[in-house]
């Protein structure tokens, strides 16, 4: 099949404007275009222009940039493109499925529109978002989606939050959760482990590192454990904060600050480490999940990011709200049957995995129209 993919939101910021990046090949949504690829069929991707990389580079497949219009504001929060809007009306002949992101977007509604009979929507959000005190998503998932874009073939939720959220507005939701894929290829995965645990993320209030160090210091007293050091990856406005609190709680021989590492050396601290720390203040989808599982660690997280039902559903860490030392504890007591568990679920997290869930959803609509 031809298939289009509008993603125009490649990736995200934490202040309100747009990072310059040097490609988009390590981008969720070019790893879910690079499966639909490998299962043989001929795709586009669609982002705008501010997404566009620095410096140029050639990809696997078609990519257009496309012009927004909304200012500053809107690409980062709800871009819109009339080029967009051209395109489709001009060329959604010329494919036999649309994929979009997210109910709540501008080229979700114009595909619904133009050609709702080869549009799937893959919904990421879990609530309303809280923008102007939620009234924008209410009003659009209310009325847009309600008396806009009810014709399409299928919305496809992200995760069990996503269809508890969604389908109360869109009735076509399926049941069937697809979540995002990664390219596995890129990780390596390893059942030998080392004294260490590793957190990997932003260094901002958000993430709440500052919450797993604390545990930590409580965990590092445990008879039996003392020797198991922290490591920290990757940068922020709360880097020099987190240090002065590691230092305040005597733990700068047990907690290391990696800083910002290329995406194989990181990899390299995650295979080896006993398990991946997330105690995030509010996140959703974190691709920093699996490709840890993937690589054969498993997680110990809270219950904010999405996929902490299917990590407690297949064993392949703890999820659990206000985790700590003993959590910590059996985490690392229970490796290697965690391990053994990430290991076998690899396969369900390829991009070529969720492709083909999405396409034979897909098809199997079109089988029952």
């Amino acid at each position: 099949m031809k298939i289009l993919v509008l993603n125009p939101i490649l990736f995200t910021s934490t202040d309100g404007s747009l990072p310059k990046v040097e490609t988009i090949k390590d981008t969720m949504m070019y790893g879910m275009c690079l499966g639909l690829k490998s299962l043989g069929h001929e795709v586009t991707l669609i982002s705008y222009d501010e997404y566009r990389p620095t410096r140029k580079e050639m990809y696997d497949f078609e990519v257009l940039f496309l012009k927004s219009n909304g200012g500053k504001f809107l690409p980062n929060a709800l871009p819109v493109s009339l080029e967009l809007k051209k395109y489709l009306k001009i060329h959604h002949q010329d494919y036999d499925m649309v994929l979009s992101s997210e109910v709540f977007a501008f080229h979700s509604l114009f595909a619904a529109r133009i050609c709702p009979e080869k549009t799937v929507i893959w919904q990421e959000l879990t609530e309303h978002q809280n923008k102007f005190h939620q009234l924008p998503s209410k009003f659009w998932h209310h009325i847009v989606a309600k008396f806009f874009m009810q014709k399409v073939k299928a919305v496809v939720p992200r995760s069990t939050k996503a269809y508890d959220f969604i389908h109360q507005f869109m009735p076509m939701t399926t049941k069937k959760v697809v979540d995002h894929g990664i390219n596995v290829d890129k990780f390596q995965y390893s059942t030998v482990k080392k004294r260490q645990i590793i957190s990997s993320s932003q260094l901002i209030h958000r993430k709440n590192v500052d919450g797993i160090i604390h545990i930590f210091a409580d965990f590092h007293q445990q008879k039996g454990y003392e020797d198991i050091k922290l490591l920290i990856a990757g940068r922020g406005e709360e880097e020099m904060r987190l240090k002065e609190l590691v230092s305040m709680l005597g733990l700068n021989d047990s907690v290391e600050f990696l800083g910002f590492l290329p995406q194989a050396k990181l990899n390299e601290y995650i295979r080896e480490s006993f398990c991946f720390l997330v105690n995030t203040r509010k996140d959703l989808n974190m691709v920093s999940i699996p490709e840890s599982i993937v690589s054969g660690t498993p997680i110990l997280t809270n219950l904010q990011p999405a996929s902490a039902g299917y990590i407690a559903r297949e064993h392949l860490g703890i999820a659990k709200d206000n985790w700590g030392v003993d959590e910590l504890k059996q985490m690392i007591d229970n490796d290697s049957l965690f391990v053994d568990n990430c290991i076998k679920y690899r396969d369900k997290l390829t991009s070529k995995h969720s492709s083909k869930m999405l396409v034979d959803i897909f098809e199997e609509r079109n089988k029952n129209r």
